[in-house]
């Protein structure tokens, strides 16, 4: 039988899984930071989520309305975006996500 572990020490571990879901996490924070900051105020705050995967810029935003204000600064924002972080973005996709609670 294996011994609990508490949840601390679990995250600080250094097993692969956790290793890379760190960096995902890390990853998509600096993404989110890039996006808001490209984006005017109020457009920014709607933000919820971002990430880039194999050339897919992907944004999380707290409603339809601000899903469809964000599709007319696509262009613009991956751009930005593109440049800010060095890498090629091919297409963006934009998801209206839950509200947290």
């Amino acid at each position: 039988m294996q011994k609990c572990k508490h949840l601390k020490e679990l995250l600080a571990g250094e097993g692969k899984r956790l290793t890379d879901l760190k960096r995902q996490v890390r990853d998509r924070t600096v993404v989110l930071e890039h996006v808001r900051s490209a984006l005017p105020k109020e457009l920014a705050q709607a933000v919820a989520s971002a990430g880039i995967l194999k050339g897919t810029l992907t944004i999380g935003v707290a409603s339809a309305a601000f899903a469809s204000r964000l599709r007319y600064v696509t262009q613009e924002l991956t751009k930005r975006v593109s440049e800010s972080r060095g890498v090629d973005i091919q297409a963006v996709r934009i998801r209206v996500v839950p509200p947290r609670s």
